[in-house]
């Protein structure tokens, strides 16, 4: 049965806990899986870029649950009734969860952060690292109007004329889910360290060259490592693109009670201060952000 969260708790007012069911999952490419998950409350109220917890039901090891962005839901007779998300193989919990078959139930809680905005721009540009590819599956179906998300659902006032994805990793066996960015209008370019696939490079090298073309984007969205990130926040500063980072932080609680995933984040008055990538993020504007 689920159990609503509070905002006292540090909780997003849309959170809540679910046992959720394992539905099935598919191998996307080299240690990257898709996992799906019967868990109809949270599916209705998450969003593109919002994350969730998760653990075994039973056991204590791993203790605490890890956390995973929003890949896409999944809707039966319209409504949605589950959700995606990936997962590399890197760590306890997510070295045990290839061996999760459908039928096994899995505690979740979520959604949880403040995801992605609906973007309002002509041309949107997201540029992903390694599995920072997870949350634009949502947003480029969102832009496009071809999913909603949220409760209610979000409304996209009017779709970006152009969107393209840069997308990088170190070889094209990590290249993960390139079948899923199929919204209308969407155009992807690829870049690996080795040159196995697409642009022989950094995915920053595509990102500065659409930022450079005849047609950029007036809104970027990135997600990857964080030296990636930091790369694109000062292309898009420097160049005065509004830009926006998904972090990757460790977290424990995902609630703000533990300050595990902490960031240094300008203020106002031109001061800074830390900031709980699990309940003020995980996104940031890219200007707001000091990297260390």
């Amino acid at each position: 049965m689920p159990t609503a969260g509070t905002t006292g708790s540090g909780l997003h007012p849309a959170a809540l806990t679910e046992i959720a069911t394992v539905v099935e999952q598919e191998c996307l490419a080299e240690r990257t899986y898709r996992l799906r998950l019967s868990c109809p409350e949270i599916a209705s109220r998450i969003t593109p870029g919002q994350f969730i917890m998760i653990r075994p039901t039973s056991g204590s090891d791993p203790l605490l649950g890890r956390p995973f962005a929003l890949y896409d839901t999944y809707f039966e007779d319209r409504r949605p009734v589950g959700l995606d998300f990936g997962y590399v193989t890197i760590g306890k919990l997510t070295g045990l969860m290839p061996d999760w078959t459908a039928g096994q139930q899995v505690e979740v809680w979520g959604p949880l952060g403040n995801g992605f905005e609906v973007p309002q721009c002509r041309h949107l540009m997201m540029v992903a690292g390694g599995i920072g590819q997870t949350p634009f599956v949502a947003v480029s179906r969102e832009a496009a109007r071809v999913n909603a998300y949220g409760s209610p659902a979000r409304e996209v006032a009017s779709r970006p004329e152009r969107m393209t994805l840069c997308y990088g990793a170190r070889s094209k066996n990590y290249l993960a889910g390139l079948d899923d960015f199929n919204a209308p209008g969407l155009e992807v370019r690829l870049s690996t360290d080795d040159g196995s696939a697409g642009h022989h490079g950094f995915v920053t090298e595509l990102s500065a060259s659409v930022l450079d073309s005849d047609d950029p984007p007036d809104l970027v969205y990135c997600c990857g490592p964080e030296p990636m990130m930091e790369a694109v926040a000062e292309q898009c500063v420097s160049r005065n693109v509004e830009c926006y980072l998904s972090l990757e932080s460790p977290m424990a609680c995902g609630f703000g009670a533990c300050f595990s995933c902490v960031a240094k984040v300008r203020t106002d008055d031109g001061e800074w201060d830390y900031r709980r990538s699990c309940v003020e993020g995980p996104v940031f504007p890219a200007d707001r952000l000091i990297f260390d």
